[in-house]
């Protein structure tokens, strides 16, 4: 079911992620040209286009064979862009300065979350930093829908998990990450400079900060690997 849910949020419903992009910019915004990066996730290719723009790097990994031959459209990443999934992680060891997975490890079992964080460790570099987002202490009960052919209930988005900060980090640590950052906010959209848009991006921002679930808060993460 998980992978039918994203194939459909990549193929048919690619507009979702156009909200993304702040988000997205500011996890770029923590690299620099030249630096070996990792991302989980291709969702529409927007994050690898602009690693790749900055000099960038850039390696992918994504269970959807459609999004990686989409986005190898887009950018010549040849074997540098692979199927997969993140419990399995088909790049070597200490191969990564840093590795990026935002909004996927909600969508991830207990046994499932537990081998990936620890792959994740395994293909970065000493003192490389593992970044990203999950949602903030949602509700999974509230998004839950049912199918009315076959009945199956089901999160809409296919989340099985729900994190709060301690949750995180204590799965980060346990993992043999040092935790560097770990906080809710949310990512408005700094481009819009009318005066009254600005200000509801401000609002945003201070209610995510918060933990305001009124704004749909995201849980910021940034560690580093222990040596």
């Amino acid at each position: 079911m998980q992978d039918c849910l994203w194939e459909h949020y990549q193929s048919d419903a690619v507009l979702y992620f156009d909200l993304s992009y702040p988000r997205l910019d500011f996890l770029a915004s923590h690299f620099k040209n030249g630096q070996s990066i990792l991302n989980i996730g291709v969702g529409n290719g927007y994050l690898e286009e602009r690693l790749h723009k900055n000099g960038i790097d850039i390696h992918t990994l994504d269970p959807s064979e459609k999004a990686i031959e989409q986005l190898k459209e887009k950018i010549p990443l040849g074997s540098k862009a692979q199927v997969g999934y993140c419990q399995a992680i088909p790049f070597p060891s200490n191969a990564f300065d840093g590795v990026i997975m935002t909004e996927v490890l909600e969508h991830l079992m207990d046994d499932a979350l537990i081998q990936a964080v620890a792959e994740v460790r395994r293909v970065l570099k000493p003192g490389g930093i593992f970044i990203g987002t999950v949602p903030y202490n949602e509700d999974l009960n509230a998004n839950r829908v049912i199918c009315p052919c076959c009945h199956i209930v089901f999160h809409r988005w296919g989340h099985h998990q729900c994190f709060d900060k301690n949750k995180l980090v204590s799965l980060l640590s346990t993992g043999g990450f040092c935790i560097r950052e770990a906080y809710p906010r949310a990512f408005p959209d700094w481009a819009r400079i009318h005066p009254k848009l600005l200000m509801k991006s401000i609002l945003r921002y201070v209610l995510g900060r918060l933990g305001e679930q009124i704004v749909s808060p995201n849980l910021f993460f940034l560690c580093e690997k222990n040596f």
